[in-house]
């Protein structure tokens, strides 16, 4: 892999995440909420421990957002079936509308960028990264780079 590859792909990468954020609704939940409901939406109920997995986060280090959520009623905790010991997340009804309206005015954005500044093979080639971006997101081996340096 080349140097420049990488490097293209990452200032990309960190740039239109940096716009899109920019892009939030006002007076939305913090990105950090958005992201554990995210999560949610995506995986469907988790434990605790997965969560935390999947955000890159110490279960403790969850401990306030959660609690902040759950009294905002947008997601819910209940004692896992098989194991009474685990907690169980799971995303409300308001928690997925509340996602659903912070993600909304962030498509459109992107959306209308994307219809202003790419043609129709741009686009379709930004359809293919799309699944190929989230699965770098998700690279577990990359992690125990950042680990042994």
């Amino acid at each position: 892999m080349d140097a420049e590859t990488v490097r293209l792909v990452r200032r990309g990468a960190a740039r239109l995440a940096k716009r899109l954020r920019r892009e939030r609704p006002e007076g939305s939940v913090s990105a950090s909420k958005i992201s554990v409901l995210g999560q949610l939406a995506n995986a469907g109920a988790l434990t605790v421990g997965e969560l935390a997995r999947r955000e890159r986060l110490q279960p403790q280090a969850l401990t306030r957002t959660l609690a902040a959520l759950e009294e905002d009623e947008l997601i819910s905790r209940v004692t896992a079936a098989d194991d009474r010991r685990r907690t169980v997340v799971r995303l409300t009804e308001a928690g997925c509308e509340v996602l659903t309206k912070d993600t909304a005015q962030r498509e459109a954005w992107l959306a209308m960028a994307m219809a202003q500044e790419l043609n129709d093979t741009e686009i379709g080639l930004l359809r293919l990264a799309g699944p190929l971006l989230e699965r770098l997101a998700e690279c577990e081996t990359a992690a125990s780079v950042r680990r042994a340096s």
